[in-house]
C-alpha cells in the first residue's frame, strides 16, 4: 500500500460570499484568530504526516503564496527590534523547501475540475484533498489511520439534521460493514452531491476531506458537468467507485465551515476560547454580551 505524502488543497474560489471582505483579500487568507484559514488546513496536514501541499490557485490569489514564502524585509524587523517570540513563529511556520506547489485553475469549473488540475504534480499516487473552508483538527490524522487499515479511497463524513441534506455531497453506507478497532468506518454505497430536500440517502455529509486513489483523474478528464453546471468531484468517485473501494469514516470531532459567514463566526469564537490567553477574557466578553 503506498503512503500518502501529499495533498491538494483547492483555494480559485472567488468568495463571493464575504464580499466586499474578499473583493482583495482571498477567503482563504481570512484569520480565525492570528491564524489563515489555510494556515489552519496546512497545520492539521502536517500533524497528519503529510509532506507536499498542492495549492490549485486563480487569479489575485497571491497573498496565499506569499505566506508561505519567506518575508525578508518583516524577518529583518522582528530580528532588529528584538521580537524573538514573532521571529520564531513565522519560522515555524515556514514549509520546508520544495514542499508547497502551486498551479492555476484559469477557469472556475468546479472542484472536480480543480482537483484534475493537480494531475502532474501528484503523479501516480494516492494523495488527499482538503477543502480549505473546513476547518477541524485531527481529521486528517484520522483518516489516514483508516486508510493504514482499508486502503482505497477515503471520505470524512459527519452528520447533520435531515432538512440540511439538500446542502451537501451525501453519502449512502452499509450499516453491515463497520471498522471493528473505532467503529467509526463503513463501506460506502452510493454518493450524490446536493439531493433534492427529501431525497438524500442518509444524513452523513462529504465533509471536506478525502483520500483518492490516482484513478480518479482519469475519470476527470472525461466528467461532464453536474450539479451547478460545474465539474464534480462527487460524480468522478462514483464512477471510480465502481471499481474501487470507497469507505466513508466518521471524523470524531467537529468540523466548522468557514466558507460560511456564521460557520466563520462560530469557528473564531471555538478556536478563541480553546486559546490560553484569550480564553478566559474571550468568555467573560461573550458572557457580557449576552447580558445585553
Amino acid at each position: 500500500m503506498q503512503p500518502v505524502r501529499k495533498a491538494v488543497i483547492p483555494v480559485a474560489g472567488l468568495g463571493t460570499r464575504f464580499l466586499p471582505a474578499t473583493k482583495a483579500v482571498p477567503k482563504e487568507m481570512l484569520t480565525v484568530v492570528d491564524r489563515p484559514v489555510v494556515q489552519h488546513v496546512v497545520d492539521e496536514a502536517l500533524a497528519a504526516g503529510i509532506e507536499h501541499f498542492v495549492f490549485v490557485t486563480g487569479r489575485n490569489k497571491g497573498p496565499i503564496e506569499d505566506h508561505f514564502d519567506m518575508a525578508y524585509e518583516l524577518e529583518a524587523t522582528l530580528r532588529e527590534r528584538g521580537k524573538t517570540a514573532e521571529y520564531e513563529a513565522l519560522m515555524a511556520d515556514l514549509p520546508a523547501a520544495g514542499a508547497t506547489s502551486f498551479t492555476r485553475q484559469q477557469a472556475p469549473l468546479g472542484l472536480g475540475h480543480a482537483v484534475w488540475c493537480a494531475r502532474d504534480i501528484v503523479g501516480n499516487e494516492p494523495f488527499a484533498v482538503i477543502l480549505p473552508d473546513m476547518l477541524s483538527r485531527g481529521c486528517m490524522t484520522q483518516m489516514l489511520a483508516a486508510y493504514k487499515r482499508h486502503g482505497g479511497n477515503i471520505i470524512a463524513v459527519e452528520e447533520v439534521p435531515e432538512d440540511e441534506t439538500h446542502k451537501y455531497g451525501i453519502v449512502a453506507v452499509d450499516e453491515a460493514f463497520r471498522d471493528d478497532e473505532a467503529g467509526r468506518t463503513y463501506r460506502i454505497t452510493g454518493m450524490v452531491e446536493k439531493p433534492p430536500k427529501g431525497e438524500a440517502p442518509s444524513n452523513l455529509i462529504i465533509s471536506g476531506r478525502y483520500i483518492l486513489q490516482p484513478g480518479i483523474f482519469d475519470l476527470l478528464a472525461d466528467q461532464g458537468p453536474g450539479a451547478g453546471n460545474e465539474i464534480q468531484l462527487t460524480d468522478a468517485m462514483k464512477r471510480l467507485a465502481e471499481r474501487q473501494d470507497f469507505f466513508a469514516m466518521r471524523y470524531d470531532g467537529r468540523t466548522f465551515d468557514t466558507g460560511s459567514k456564521l460557520g466563520y463566526l462560530v469557528a473564531n469564537l471555538a478556536y478563541g476560547l480553546e486559546d490560553e490567553t484569550l480564553g478566559p477574557q474571550l468568555r467573560a466578553e461573550i458572557k457580557s454580551l449576552l447580558a445585553g
